[in-house]
């Protein structure tokens, strides 16, 4: 019978200086031991340094402590060593969870109450990293021994009330593989409703303002209400689209976020409730993959007040999504969709990570997490990517 391994939990705390790492496995070298995992973080020059071994045999802990000791003070190190059993060993094949965390600011009282609610669903947080301190601060945990819904449902609840952004998500190759990203684009993509910049040129904002309001809370059939507000436009002559398109504003870190993304080899995708003359030279700019969107009825050189059919309601946003997949040659599971009102919740639904970006309430309950920050390259923190990983980029982007 194989005689259960003994683990040897090491952690140098100080001062850091180069050369601590190679030297303390210079040490334990000398010893019959297998390095299980490691963790260094140096946080304005203090450093904490963790080595988990194992060991088959018995080992000589007074030797070890006693080399190990040594090196730390030598070096103006603290050294401790802890002993465990096989039990103490990280679960193989448990990739665990993702949990990230987005404030601005992010005070101690919520990661107080985050972390509260992860001890209290049996949960334990393994390893803690900084993805963002500016302009929003964002945290990532990774935490072993929780349900995915369950602590979604309880971590959901408790971030709405500390005013926080928190969401949760399967570890390991799962989030690593998400290759396509698709997006709504009036109030996500862009800060205006491009409906509402055409009616202030027809003179009836407050007509088309009323419809839009309860289309995007789900109290309207948008196909119905779409064609309602088009049909106000009716008469508006076609020059005044060159200027609706200079007067749009992208969300703040838009292009950092789909810059970022193609570097990385995602692809990009648009679905709008808007229209096509108005943001496919936008989607053109930052090198958008694919765009499906409305298309406004022009003869003579005016708006008609049609819109061209079909009409690219929430049930053909999924579908879009669906294509989108299938032209990148990826399945839904390996998608996100980002969106902000009722005609977005099927794609969010459908894809593999769903986010409210600033969402109606009615959208916020149902998708896998919400950001509520006015930055949308925040999304990237949601696959892991950090502000460093993202300014190394664009240092070295030639």
């Amino acid at each position: 019978m194989t005689q259960p391994r003994t683990t040897l939990l090491i952690t140098l705390t100080g001062r850091d200086r180069p050369g601590v790492t190679s030297r303390l496995f210079g040490v334990l070298g000398g010893f019959p031991l297998t390095i299980v995992d490691i963790e260094q973080v140096v946080i304005h020059g203090r450093l904490v340094l963790g080595v988990l071994a194992a060991c088959e045999a018995e080992p000589d802990l007074t030797a070890i402590y006693r080399s190990v000791s040594a090196l730390a003070g030598h070096l103006g190190l603290e050294a401790e060593i802890t002993t465990g059993s096989a039990s103490s060993l990280p679960a193989e094949g448990d990739p665990g969870l993702h949990v990230t965390v987005i404030g601005n600011p992010l005070l101690p009282a919520a990661l107080s109450a985050i972390t509260g609610r992860i001890a209290a669903n049996g949960a334990n947080i393994d390893r803690i990293s900084r993805l963002s301190s500016d302009p929003v601060t964002c945290i990532e945990l990774e935490v072993s021994g929780a349900s995915p819904r369950g602590l979604r449902d309880d971590l959901a609840r408790e971030a709405s009330q500390r005013g926080v952004d928190v969401a949760v998500q399967r570890g390991g190759l799962y989030r690593r593989a998400m290759r396509l990203l698709v997006m709504d684009v009036d109030s996500t993509l862009i800060q205006d409703e491009v409906i509402d910049l055409l009616a202030a040129r027809a003179g009836c904002v407050g007509e088309v303002a009323k419809v839009t309001a309860a289309a995007m809370r789900g109290e309207l059939d948008f196909a119905a209400s779409l064609r309602e507000r088009v049909a106000l436009l009716a008469g508006l002559d076609e020059s005044v689209l060159a200027s609706v398109r200079a007067d749009l504003r992208l969300t703040p870190g838009a292009r950092t976020l789909v810059r970022t993304l193609k570097r990385l080899g995602y692809k990009c995708g648009i679905v709008s409730g808007g229209f096509t003359v108005v943001i496919e030279p936008l989607a053109a700019e930052l090198g958008i993959d694919y765009i499906a969107a409305n298309t406004l009825e022009i003869t003579d050189g005016k708006l008609t007040g049609r819109v061209i059919e079909p009409i690219i309601d929430k049930d053909a946003k999924t579908e879009s999504l669906r294509r989108f997949a299938a032209l990148a040659g990826v399945p839904l599971s390996q998608t996100v969709a980002v969106g902000d009102g009722a005609n977005d919740l099927g794609m969010i639904g459908a894809a593999g990570l769903g986010v409210a970006f600033n969402a109606k309430p009615i959208v916020r309950d149902q998708a896998d997490t919400t950001l509520n920050v006015p930055y949308l390259d925040a999304i990237l923190y949601l696959l892991g990517i950090s502000k460093d990983a993202v300014r190394a980029a664009d240092l070295t982007e030639p």
